[in-house]
């Protein structure tokens, strides 16, 4: 479903472990930085033909102020894991095994993109697999709120 014409709904918040290393991230600890949120999991046809474009983008904003985290769902970690390194993902990556923030970002079938501006709004998502031209305008929209 689309928003309606200037609605811009805060982003659920939530706090997720990493899937490497340790810790928490925590999507409020983001403000003032646009963050593109990608959910995904290792299963998922769509998802794998999308990760090499979140890459690129996520290569190519990282130092405008902007972050990404891909947000791993109804999925097992060792799997989780073999797809961050099969596709090379340098973003952040956290863990939402059991589906908990899927259900608040809009459910199955993944994936799902969102673009949160820097006050924490959701101005803009992609369902199903992200086009780089999709990515570019989320980004440049984001970044001009």
């Amino acid at each position: 479903a689309q928003f309606s014409q200037g609605e811009t709904p805060p982003a659920p918040s939530f706090v997720l472990r990493r899937l490497r290393g340790d810790g928490m991230v925590r999507l409020e600890s983001l403000r003032g930085r646009v963050v593109v949120i990608n959910i995904w999991a290792s299963w998922c046809e769509p998802c794998k033909k999308e990760t090499p474009r979140l890459e690129q983008a996520w290569q190519r904003y990282r130092g405008r102020g902007v972050t990404f985290i891909g947000v791993n769902t109804t999925d097992f970690s060792g799997d989780a894991q073999r797809f961050v390194d099969r596709y090379r993902v340098t973003f952040p990556v956290v863990r939402d095994g059991n589906g908990r923030v899927l259900a608040q970002y809009g459910g199955l079938p993944i994936p799902w993109t969102y673009f949160v501006s820097r006050e924490g709004r959701i101005v803009g998502y992609i369902r199903g697999e992200v086009t780089a031209e999709a990515l570019e305008n989320g980004l440049q929209e984001a970044l001009a709120t």
